[in-house]
């Protein structure tokens, strides 16, 4: 049955981002498992289970900050991309940083979207980037 699931990671320090991401996925309908690390070191713990119980079957996406203590999503997303078990996963992006370095870093280590936050459907109309990527995240969701 667990090959079933489709497990989403939220990698995010504030609490009311991470309310947002739950409200936003609900409103379309979206009731696959929301897993929230709250750094990029405790999201390794999720991912390895290591000391934590493991995130089985392993997410089918990550939504990841950047800015965040003890690991941020820079940090994070380099250390995945180098563990095999875990970097085919696709990882977007959900900060308010609209740095050009950071989207330089990040798509280095290949992200597969840049979403601007806060995450609502009613912005994306003035940030194409935003919904071309989210568009992607609900396809890769949707994929068994």
């Amino acid at each position: 049955m667990t090959d079933k699931i489709t497990n989403i990671l939220l990698v995010e320090d504030d609490y009311l981002d991470i309310m947002n991401v739950e409200r936003e996925l609900k409103k379309i309908g979206m009731m696959q498992p929301l897993h929230v690390a709250r750094n990029g070191r405790e999201a390794l713990k999720m991912l390895r289970g290591n000391g934590v119980p493991k995130i089985s079957p392993a997410p089918k996406v990550i939504l990841l900050d950047i800015n965040m203590p003890k690991m941020n999503g820079i940090e994070f997303l380099t250390e995945l991309r180098h563990d095999p078990e875990f970097s085919h996963i696709p990882v977007f992006i959900m900060t308010t940083s609209n740095e050009e370095t950071d989207r330089m870093a990040a798509q280095k280590l290949q992200v597969s979207g840049y979403i601007l936050k806060p995450l609502s459907f009613e912005n994306f109309d003035n940030n194409l980037s935003s919904l071309d990527s989210f568009t992607l995240f609900l396809d890769l969701i949707k994929m068994k």
